[in-house]
């Protein structure tokens, strides 16, 4: 007996050959099955040829959904509906699936209360969105000999946000710089889920208010109308 090479192995085993497909109608090669009909209902366990019957009276596909077991569990289904509806929800989920990301935002110990508002208006935007923080003291010089001072202004920042997020990294020195992690209080899914929602409402409410600048043109011509006459 020949055996098979590595690659030809490999080759196997990264699907070339297995399908993940489900066997169906006359693919599948039992003598009998566990027959499940179209509304979940359990026929019983009836030959091969009984089920392929009742597929074609139903007008539909009998489906392997369990080829381990014995027999192997099928069911009657629209298969090419199933199908798409099963892609309809893997690319939904793929959709909704939240990935969580750390921004950073980078200060000075000395920082002016102008550039403070601004980059702590950054900070608050990404804890609304679900995001964590990596705030970044950077010292220089002879600042690098005063550390409470970039202490202080971490504690001040995430005082000043912890509506929004709490302090998931405790300060700490990192050769010139001073770092300190947020993290928002909220999950990314659930950010994401109010922003759609805030982003529908805008929606909904243009379209609203569209019709009554019509139909206050319309008025304003009919006024103009009845004027001239």
């Amino acid at each position: 007996m020949t055996c098979p090479s590595a690659k030809a192995v490999a080759w196997c085993y990264r699907g070339g050959s297995i399908s993940a497909e489900p066997r169906i109608n006359e693919r599948i090669r039992v003598p009998e099955v566990r027959l499940v009909g179209p509304s979940g209902e359990q026929v019983g366990i009836v030959p091969l040829a009984k089920a392929l019957e009742l597929a074609q009276e139903y007008d539909l596909d009998l489906v392997e959904v369990a080829a381990n077991a014995r027999p192997p569990v099928c069911k009657l289904m629209d298969y090419g509906k199933f199908k798409y509806e099963s892609a309809m929800k893997a690319r939904e989920a793929r959709k909704n699936q939240a990935h969580t990301v750390i921004k950073e935002m980078k200060l000075r110990p000395k920082i002016d209360p102008h550039d403070y508002d601004t980059k702590k208006g950054h900070v608050v935007r990404f804890l609304k969105q679900g995001d964590k923080v990596k705030i970044t003291i950077m010292f220089r010089g002879r600042e690098q000999s005063r550390p409470e001072l970039g202490y202080r202004l971490l504690q001040r920042l995430a005082e000043d946000v912890q509506e929004l997020g709490f302090i998931e990294s405790n300060p700490k020195q990192d050769g010139r710089n001073m770092i300190m992690v947020l993290g928002p209080h909220k999950k990314k899914t659930e950010a994401m889920a109010e922003a759609r929602e805030a982003q529908a409402a805008r929606k909904a409410e243009r379209q609203g208010t569209a019709p009554a600048a019509g139909a206050e043109e319309a008025s304003a011509d009919t006024s103009a109308e009845n004027a001239e006459a």
